[in-house]
């Protein structure tokens, strides 16, 4: 693997997470930030938050994306 096809790798990655970002900000502006199933502990001094239910979304989603991205090579 030369430099070349490590930067358009390294591109696409950070590509993908701009859209992701910009994804998360508008969901978070829609108020759509955390759903039920999304663990949250808060305690005094302490908070711990760990979004379950929207990791298992987002999993859902991009395998469904990167199904179909392989289907049409």
């Amino acid at each position: 693997m030369g430099f070349g096809q490590l930067g358009k790798i390294l591109l696409s990655i950070g590509a993908v997470l701009l859209i992701m970002g910009g994804i998360f900000l508008a969901l978070s502006k829609l108020g759509i930030s955390r759903l039920p199933g999304d663990i949250y502990v808060k305690k005094e001094g302490f908070s711990f938050y760990f979004p379950m239910v929207t990791c298992i979304i987002i999993s859902i989603v991009l395998s469904i994306i990167f199904n179909v991205i392989r289907r049409l090579k």
